[in-house]
């Protein structure tokens, strides 16, 4: 069957996924990415005694290459309290987007499994699998049902 599983032929899909969600997503992520630099520059401002400072919504853009850069008041109203040096604002914009790399990995990791084009259909969860054949039922047939983890025993006689 052409790459896809038996799973996958048995089920219609009502609507083909096409460019879409993929480009939702990497707007999304290229989202967060810019205000995760605007957060590790809040951080190292906040630790230099400027406090926390945020840009204008029209300025969070325009001010990213100033940002990137290291410079501490790009985008920001005027201030006089000491802001942090250049060092300090590429360390901390580091740190921050590699926290939000991570995170966002990790929800991608799980939506993917959830909801994703390799997940396992047609398996019911541990708690619907309980309820619906009882405790009982569960440890009498559990040589069936995973047979990996409960190899039948054979009867001496």
């Amino acid at each position: 069957m052409s790459g896809t599983s038996s799973q996958q032929a048995r089920r219609r899909d009502p609507y083909p996924w096409t460019w879409e969600l993929p480009l939702g997503v990497v707007v999304a992520v290229l989202l967060i990415a810019a205000l995760a630099a605007h957060l590790g520059r809040a951080v190292a401002n906040r630790i230099a005694g400027a406090g926390w400072a945020f840009p204008d919504r029209a300025d969070l853009f325009t001010s990213l290459p100033g940002l990137l850069t290291g410079d501490a008041a790009a985008g920001l109203p005027a201030t006089t309290a000491p802001l942090a040096t250049a060092d300090t604002v590429l360390t901390l914009i580091v740190v921050v987007e590699l926290m939000v790399l991570t995170a966002v990995s990790v929800v991608l990791k799980v939506g993917l499994g959830r909801w994703g084009p390799g997940r396992m259909r047609g398996m019911a969860s541990r708690s619907e699998a309980k309820q619906l054949l009882g405790r009982t039922r569960l440890r009498r047939n559990a040589p069936i049902i995973r047979p990996d983890l409960y190899p039948t025993r054979r009867r001496r006689g």
